[in-house]
């Protein structure tokens, strides 16, 4: 069973040939691929080209294509906020390593140089699917807690930022012009809304939101 039942590679090239020969590879690890034939086809169809991916996902480039290069595709996908998301991995012949090369210093995860090897392709296919699972947990803890601090009321989030400034409740109650025992009743909640124990787990929290 592959380490990764809901991922999906999507192959971009305009060569068919290339296409199949990757897909029966794939399928030897029991990892599902989409192909495209074009770079315009994928930012046509592909769904992950328009909102972020469902599960762990990467995409293998060819850098030379018909109009769109895969570099000019990079380019754009570079732009969408889950690209961290989505690896992109260059397939490239030995005229365009450079500029593989030069692709990863912008952010691909890496290039594999046509002819390449099975084994080493598979291998950087499933370290980029991790790649990808981790950014997509990481994406929704984000999404949650930006959901925590949402469901604060004004007075609990002027609460809270005064206690992860430091402030005591006496000097926190000052400041807002409240009872202190009406800024232990926020202070309480919004330790149970953001699922804390204590200001300085509350303070790491939020920087993580930053």
């Amino acid at each position: 069973m592959t380490e990764f039942p809901d991922a999906k590679i999507y192959l971009v090239d305009d060569d068919a040939g290339v296409r199949e020969a990757l897909g029966w590879l794939l399928r030897t690890r029991r990892l599902v691929s989409d192909g495209f034939d074009s770079a315009e086809a994928f930012l046509e169809d592909a769904a992950v080209a328009r909102r972020e991916p469902d599960g762990p996902c990467c995409v293998l480039l060819d850098v030379r294509m018909p109009g769109m290069s895969g570099l000019a595709l990079f380019e754009r996908l570079r732009l969408l906020p889950w690209q961290a998301a989505m690896p992109v991995i260059f397939l490239s012949g030995h005229a365009d390593v450079s500029t593989a090369v030069d692709a990863v210093k912008r952010g691909a995860f890496d290039f594999c140089e046509k002819p390449f090897s099975d084994n080493a392709l598979v291998d950087r296919v499933e370290q980029a699917l991790h790649q990808s699972a981790r950014e997509l947990a990481q994406r929704a803890v984000q999404r949650e807690l930006q959901q925590r601090r949402d469901s604060l009321t004004e007075r609990e989030r002027a609460v809270m930022n005064l206690v992860v400034a430091g402030l005591p409740n006496k000097l926190v109650a000052d400041q807002l012009q409240i009872s202190v025992r009406t800024v232990e009743v926020h202070r309480s909640r919004v330790f149970d809304k953001m699922g804390v124990k204590s200001a300085v787990e509350l303070a790491n929290l939020l920087r993580g939101l930053a």
